[in-house]
């Protein structure tokens, strides 16, 4: 029997519609379109882009490693495949030609061959731009950068090294305490 058939006769059964049934028909439709997500297929060199890019948001310190050690351009790209539209996808892509761009217009290299500085430099100055821009209900167009940051800081700090060096972890905390003293300069719990 084929879902559908049986969607159809539990909606009849049960005298209403399946929540979510909408999801479970287009699930069985047959259209290419609809079976097939546009999929990114980005080079060595791509993710390698995105790593620097990553750790010029989050770098190395003392205290942790940097978002490239948690390999957060390899999460970027199975993020953007799998949970990012494809026109979110493109906005994506073509941001890292922008940003490329970007740099050599303000520092006459690219940004793989810019240095750490000349790299904080470019991502503050589009940062603040971005923000000035923003519209006052705070919805704005998708940025690339906005993509890049949002999933460096989701990928670093779901990563073992965000959550266990940059953060205090505690695999099993115990009771509920509210009122943990803080010391300035103390790590955020994981």
């Amino acid at each position: 029997m084929e879902r559908r058939t049986l969607l159809k006769m539990i909606a009849l059964l049960t005298g209403g519609v399946v929540i979510g049934g909408n999801a479970f028909l287009t699930g069985c439709s047959s259209s290419e379109e609809h079976n097939l997500k546009a999929r990114l297929k980005l080079t060595s060199q791509q993710v390698a882009f995105l790593d620097e890019v990553a750790e010029t948001i989050l770098p190395t310190t003392q205290k942790s490693p940097g978002a490239k050690a948690a390999k957060v351009g390899s999460f970027m790209t199975i993020m953007v495949n799998d949970c990012y539209e494809a026109p979110d996808q493109q906005i994506f892509l073509d941001g890292m030609d922008k940003l490329d761009a970007a740099c050599k217009k303000m520092h006459d290299v690219g940004f793989m061959e810019a240095t750490a500085e000349q790299r904080l430099v470019l991502l503050t100055a589009i940062d603040k731009e971005i923000k000035e821009h923003m519209p006052q209900n705070g919805q704005s167009p998708n940025h690339y950068y906005t993509m890049f940051k949002q999933l460096t800081l989701l990928g670093y700090f779901s990563s073992e090294i965000g959550y266990k060096q940059a953060l205090r972890y505690n695999q099993a905390p115990g009771r509920y305490e509210g009122d943990v003293p803080y010391k300035k300069g103390d790590r955020a719990w994981a």
